[in-house]
């Protein structure tokens, strides 16, 4: 493909991996994540499951059709001479593979990277893993808790003194599935201007050092581990924190000085904290009095109403929220137009949150790509 020439641009209903095939050997969540995106972009996925086994998420199956809506699935045994011609057949017609099996699985029937670039140099192969194809720890297996525990992240969540706490969802499969979407697009993009493949190599572990970037390139820098904070937001500020309000907890963000004092008149207490903050103008504010300042805040936040709280402090520009559990945002999220719902179709009525963002125009002007 050449790079893009107005002359023969496509119709606005056209999506931006239309005309992309990709052979997806992948299973669970991090890779069917990654190749949902591209489905969802207008790529054709061919999912392949062992006939034997399957994907091992069917045993639930919301979040199966979550991960593979948009995608054909074909079963295919590969250790028979028909699985492998067929495969050989479907790869013939592929842009793109994706592997996220156990490192040397695919190379065993002969469709390691090596093996089936040799076939196709320009394929762009995405191979998905725990700690990287070309690390020391390649042939090592992963789940998302056990990555959360080697990453770090487990003993970052809390506050000094806790046991490590792991995240409460699979927060790493999905972030290395939405960053293996978007090196695939990239790599598309590149070969659509160059017309050369790409070699990609995501692992488990570096996606969970990307979600903690700050922290990490912290540790790069200094060489000393952070503290754990708690819920204490990541600019330290004594306004940063989680409050204990008469019927319910109330995150705020008072980061900066100005936040502070639009806090602090809002709880009726300006008079106390302005003079704490003599000299801070810019910036988030200082540890200085910065206890005090935490003391004065819990006292008078402690007097308010949560929900009203809410309300007031984003009226004033202060970041706040209730403390929700899930099921509370979600039924928030799309009573106020937060999130952009699909309902699947072809599913029982399977709900899913968009992809993450709005668009315009990317899936030809429809509200949802399928």
């Amino acid at each position: 493909m050449t790079s893009f020439d107005r002359a023969d641009a496509l119709p606005a209903s056209t999506q931006p991996l239309h005309g992309i095939v990709v052979l997806d050997f992948s299973h669970v969540i991090a890779g069917p994540f990654a190749t949902y995106y591209l489905a969802a972009l207008g790529a054709r996925v061919i999912k392949v499951e062992n006939p034997h086994r399957g994907d091992s998420l069917r045993n639930k199956p919301t979040s199966f059709a979550s991960l593979n809506h948009g995608k054909e699935i074909v079963q295919l045994d590969l250790a028979t001479d028909e699985g492998k011609a067929r495969a050989w057949e479907l790869f013939a017609e592929a842009d793109v593979m994706v592997d996220n099996m156990r490192p040397g699985v695919l190379e065993k029937f002969g469709f390691g990277e090596s093996q089936v670039r040799a076939r196709k140099p320009e394929l762009i192969f995405c191979a998905i893993s725990g700690y990287g194809r070309q690390s020391e720890w390649a042939s090592r297996p992963a789940y998302d808790h056990v990555i959360q525990a080697v990453s770090g992240m487990s003993l970052l969540t809390g506050a000094q003194g806790d046991g490590p706490i792991k995240v409460g969802f699979p927060v790493v499969d999905s972030v290395t599935g939405i960053l293996s979407a978007l090196a695939l697009i990239a790599a598309i993009r590149r070969r659509d201007l160059t017309g050369l493949g790409e070699s990609i190599d995501v692992s488990m572990l570096g996606a969970a050092l990307q979600l903690m970037y700050p922290m990490t390139v912290d540790v790069m820098s200094t060489g000393k581990t952070p503290n754990r904070v708690g819920n204490v937001g990541y600019s330290g500020s004594p306004g940063a924190e989680t409050f204990v309000c008469r019927d319910g907890l109330l995150a705020v963000g008072a980061n900066t000085p100005q936040q502070m004092l639009r806090m602090a008149e809002i709880l009726n207490i300006r008079h106390q904290v302005e003079p704490l903050l003599a000299g801070q103008s810019r910036g988030f504010v200082g540890s200085s009095h910065a206890e005090e300042l935490r003391a004065l805040l819990h006292e008078a936040v402690g007097k308010h109403s949560a929900k009203e709280l809410e309300t007031s402090l984003n009226d004033a520009d202060v970041p706040s929220a209730c403390v929700r559990d899930l099921g509370e945002c979600v039924q928030d999220a799309v009573k106020f137009n937060l999130v952009e719902q699909w309902v699947l179709p072809e599913t029982d009525a399977v709900k899913v949150p968009g992809l993450g963002f709005r668009t315009a125009a990317l899936f030809g002007g429809n509200p949802i790509p399928y």
